[in-house]
């Protein structure tokens, strides 16, 4: 179902990926509702949890760390999105200018730091078959290019290199399942080849250059 407007969704990094930390979802559950938050639930196994908050403190997402690391033994790098704000994302249409089909694999980097621009620093070009479409103060939008010998962990690498711990990266298709749109009439979260020129348009036209917020 979907998530009420008020609803939060943390979003863990490194939670049951290849080599990094295993957590049980209903550990994780345990956990944020020993916090006191309430309406818990996890979507998929990759560290998603959507909940209510009692209150809004100032910075949610180290408060969620905080207790994640008493509750499970080790840091965990939390960001947060309210249930608004995702949804926002999704009808905002991101990848519009993209390609669709079994060899596309598009993806949301968050950045911890939404909202605050702060200093900016400018992405290198990425690796073969990678293109970073469209880049915002607390998202990067790209897509992998299989038939372009793109891979998802060159991408991954590509982040953990240039933007370090301060983001975390979804599948496209989990951030429509976290909002709960995608069984909408009318509504397609992959659209269509529009023109294999226009990838990247914002970045290659001048119009938006991509940077992130530094840590």
């Amino acid at each position: 179902s979907n998530p009420s407007p008020s609803a939060t969704v943390a979003l863990l990094r490194g939670i049951n990926n290849v080599g990094s930390k295993r957590v049980t979802m209903g550990a994780l559950k345990s956990a944020f509702e020993a916090m006191g938050f309430t309406k818990v639930r996890t979507v998929l196994a990759s560290g998603n949890v959507i909940f209510e908050a009692p209150r809004r403190g100032p910075d949610p997402g180290r408060t969620i760390a905080r207790g994640l690391e008493k509750s499970l033994g080790f840091p965990v790098t939390v960001l947060v999105r309210t249930a608004r704000e995702l949804k926002a994302i999704v009808r905002s249409d991101p990848f519009k200018a993209g390609l669709s089909g079994s060899n596309v694999q598009l993806y949301v980097t968050f950045l911890d730091a939404k909202g605050q621009p702060g200093s900016r620093v400018w992405l290198p070009p990425p690796p073969k078959g990678v293109k970073i479409l469209r880049v915002d103060p607390g998202e990067i939008y790209s897509m992998v290019d299989l038939s372009r010998g793109g891979r998802t962990p060159d991408l991954m690498r590509f982040f953990d290199r240039t933007i370090g711990p301060v983001g975390t990266t979804r599948n496209w298709r989990t951030v429509v399942k976290l909002v709960g749109v995608g069984h909408e009439p009318g509504f397609d979260p992959h659209h269509e080849a529009r023109g294999k020129e226009r990838l990247g348009q914002d970045i290659r036209t001048g119009r938006r250059k991509p940077w992130v917020p530094k840590s």
